[in-house]
């Protein structure tokens, strides 16, 4: 399935991550389809209001949480560039799907890195 949303259609995941060799690429990967996956579901469900979204990205956040020890284990961590790319995605995908007024730090509430 492909997302229908023209912003994040063409959006770049992830783009610091994968411009920065301390982070796996396969890792990387496994995180932009987080987003991705992120997207579809906002697409599926629609959700109507903030706390609607917010389950949906701290659902999307867990799956990171999840990622953290493969990172380790490949000498990498989600660390301060991580953060804040994964959060900035975040935060992109909430103003394309209307959500202008979304907090940064709320999307990412159940994050543990």
């Amino acid at each position: 399935m492909n997302i229908s949303n023209a912003t994040m259609a063409g959006y770049a995941f992830l783009k610091d991550m994968y411009s920065d060799s301390y982070f796996p690429k396969d890792l990387v990967k496994k995180g932009e389809r987080i987003l991705v996956d992120l997207c579809l579901e906002i697409e599926a469900s629609t959700p109507s209001n903030l706390s609607e979204l917010y389950a949906l990205t701290h659902a999307a956040t867990d799956g990171f949480n999840d990622l953290q020890a493969a990172f380790e284990e490949h000498g990498s961590e989600i660390e301060t560039a991580a953060r804040e790319a994964i959060a900035e995605d975040f935060q992109n995908i909430a103003k394309a799907y209307g959500f202008v007024d979304a907090d940064g730090e709320a999307l990412i509430a159940t994050r543990d890195w």
